[in-house]
C-alpha cells in the first residue's frame, strides 16, 4: 500500500521539529494548486499519520510546504527581521502510487535540505 510521509530536523537545536505546521497540495496540470490536508510534526518530528495513503495516493505532482518561519519563531531562535526563509515548498512528483514516498526536510532559519527517504 502506498503512502507519503515527512519529518523535519531542526538543526540549530540538534533536534526533531516538534510543532511546524505543513501542508499539502497537489498540482494540475495547468498549475493550480488544491489543498489536501494540514497537519503538524509532533514530538519526533513526524506528523501522526502519513499525509496520503491508500487510494487518496495517486500518481502525479504534489507540494509540500512547511512554515518554517513561524516554528523558529516560535521555537525562540535568532533569525532575520524579516526571516530569510518562510514558507519552505517542496515539490515533488510521485510516480507509483503503491511506492512509500518519505519526503523530509532538515531546516535552520537560513537553510533547509530535502532528499527521498524511506
Amino acid at each position: 500500500m502506498g503512502r507519503l510521509s515527512t519529518h523535519v530536523l531542526d538543526t540549530v537545536a540538534g533536534r526533531p521539529a516538534a510543532g511546524m505546521d505543513v501542508a499539502l497540495y497537489r498540482l494540475a496540470e495547468d498549475g493550480a494548486r488544491a489543498l489536501i490536508t494540514k497537519a503538524r510534526t509532533g514530538e519526533d518530528g513526524r506528523t501522526a499519520e502519513p499525509l496520503l495513503a491508500g487510494a487518496a495516493l495517486v500518481a502525479g505532482t504534489y507540494e509540500l510546504v512547511f512554515g518554517v518561519a513561524a516554528y523558529f519563531r516560535a521555537a525562540g531562535a535568532a533569525q532575520a527581521d524579516p526571516p530569510f526563509l518562510d514558507d519552505v515548498p517542496i515539490r515533488f512528483t510521485i510516480g507509483d502510487a503503491q511506492a512509500h514516498y518519505h519526503v523530509p526536510l532538515i531546516a535552520t532559519p537560513w537553510s533547509y535540505q530535502t532528499y527521498r527517504g524511506s
